[in-house]
């Protein structure tokens, strides 16, 4: 039994983050008799036949993008041959004008790869489009371009929920998208896991992406369903922009949490960044990484080999941290180990770099997992969930320290101490004593595997002397009462930029899910209602 998981990125920015994630599993492979990885390939990496009869691995995964937004990657690559369809000239008899667009020029990483020579360093400035850094083949049905919109087009945005959701519709309905696209691989499956989203959620793919999950709850009720929703840090754009992306968000988290096993909303950070950390918040590239980092690092324990003890399918995480029965928004919390020495030139020369595209530090750092008590949640330097509004806020400040339902951490490593368990989980009996006791769900595992650092990921993290290519990673996915303040925040907003023909609707929508996330004793107590 493999537990395949299938792949779905939707929108340039989720194509970032899965290029990130997709160079990390081919990172993976081992080619020696002498190496065996902790990673079962056949999760997310499919067996085929190549052009010249050879055996090929590539991801089981769907790529959407609009026109333009896929760079110097094609159709046709190294592996497959594919014949490009002629062009239907229609009812059209008379002589026919093609008019192509500009080639987009391989850039020297890419170019470097293909002829097997080192490739050069990556900056953010040579990374113009995902496909510049990709390491991986893909199959050619793994790319689906939509020309109906082009990227960055100020003509005819893809900024709008209801552009999205109206632009799904219409090519579900001319080509039934999941039988032309979805049906091959989840058909080659041998017994699917679960199937991840990769979308942007405050613009027209957040739209797009929850008719999607429509269609895929309806062919596919009982498969889990984990959706990464990237949201952009709303903090200093304009009020406008800012009302409409806020609308679009909480048009997904309406029409997407309730369909999705876990729905993380992933944005970077608005509060300063661990002092380890530099990064560039204009670069997608270097964006992406960070998310990356925590993205795939909390997911790993889904595609271990059966044999290890720390192997946990998206149907268990789900159980751990959906302690009630519709609480499917989790927060994403990450972690970099700093007890190695650190490289003092690298964090000299980035506090000298540190300009208004630099987000700021601030010292300190986490222990990873230092928690004296069982019980005790463990917490984490980086919260990647969406907080900021841009408006001032309308509820009374909460106090007290949140509630946690349920929380399933991760830390991984090259190395553990001697007689650490791997594993902290509850059977059922105490998972149902700690629930009716109001004690939070946890769920622990420690894997012998850093984060691989590539040649393709960005210098955002200073390095440790004994390990410049990895990274040990604490991560956590949890959720707590402070949902319920996004999704109120949110709601509040919807009150105030939303058209009055569907505010009441999406207003008492996003009131429900917000009632899942509080304390039953302290229901409605934080919110002052207009």
């Amino acid at each position: 039994m493999m537990h395949e998981i299938i792949t779905l990125q939707l929108g340039q920015k989720s194509n970032y983050l899965a290029t990130h994630f997709w160079n990390t599993q081919e990172s993976y492979f081992t080619y020696s008799a002498d190496e065996e990885s902790l990673v079962d390939h056949d999760i997310h990496f499919r067996p085929g036949i190549g052009a010249d009869g050879t055996e090929t691995f590539t991801p089981r995964t769907l790529i959407y993008d609009l026109k333009g937004g896929f760079g110097s990657l094609r159709k046709i690559n190294a592996l497959y041959e594919v014949d490009e369809p002629a062009i239907s000239h229609g009812l059209w008899n008379g002589p026919a004008v093609v008019q192509r667009q500009a080639v987009i020029q391989q850039n020297e990483y890419q170019r470097s790869l293909e002829e097997g020579l080192p490739p050069p360093q990556l900056t953010s400035a040579s990374v113009r489009y995902w496909s510049d850094f990709n390491r991986v083949y893909f199959h050619p049905r793994s790319v689906v371009q939509l020309n109906e919109y082009e990227l960055n087009s100020s003509l005819t945005p893809f900024d709008n929920w209801s552009v999205g959701e109206g632009l799904f519709n219409s090519l579900d309905k001319e080509h039934d998208l999941l039988d032309r696209d979805l049906r091959y691989f989840a058909e080659e499956a041998d017994q699917m896991q679960g199937i991840q989203l990769m979308a942007e959620v405050d613009d027209a793919w957040g739209g797009f992406a929850a008719k999607y999950l429509d269609r895929i709850k309806d062919e596919y009720a009982k498969t889990p369903v984990v959706f990464w929703g990237l949201e952009e840090n709303t903090k200093n754009i304009p009020r406008e922009k800012r009302f409409m992306k806020l609308s679009n968000s909480a048009r997904s988290i309406s029409e997407i949490a309730p369909q999705a096993s876990i729905y993380v909303p992933l944005t970077l950070p608005t509060k300063t960044l661990p002092q380890y950390i530099v990064l560039d918040q204009h670069s997608h590239w270097e964006v992406s990484g960070l998310l990356s980092t925590a993205m795939e690092s909390v997911s790993l324990p889904s595609r271990l080999k059966m044999q290890s003890s720390s192997r946990e399918t998206f149907g268990t995480l789900a159980n751990c941290l959906n302690v009630n029965g519709n609480q499917t928004i989790a927060k994403l919390r990450m972690s970099i180990d700093q007890k190695l020495e650190t490289n003092r030139d690298h964090k000299d020369d980035a506090d000298g770099a540190a300009g208004d595209s630099r987000m700021p530090l601030h010292k300190g750092g986490a222990e990873l997992f230092d928690v004296s008590e069982q019980n005790e949640v463990s917490t984490l330097d980086m919260d990647f969930f969406p907080t900021e509004t841009g408006e001032q806020s309308h509820r009374r400040p909460i106090t007290k320290t949140p509630h946690v339902f349920g929380q399933t951490e991760n830390f991984r490593a090259d190395k553990h101490e001697e007689g650490q368990d791997n594993v902290q989980s509850y059977d059922g009996y105490e998972r149902a004593r700690r629930r009716a006791a109001g004690l939070p769900i946890l769920q622990r595992a420690k894997i012998p595997m850093a984060f691989p650092l590539l040649d393709s990921f960005p210098n955002i993290f200073a390095p440790v002397s004994t390990s410049p290519n990895s990274v040990a990673v604490s991560t956590s996915l949890s959720t707590d009462t402070t949902v319920s303040s996004r999704v109120k925040d949110l709601q509040y907003i919807v009150g105030r930029a939303v058209g009055i023909d569907e505010r009441e609707a999406l207003s008492n929508s996003l009131g429900e899910i917000a009632e899942a996330y509080e304390e039953g004793w302290d229901s409605g107590t934080d919110e002052d209602d207009d």
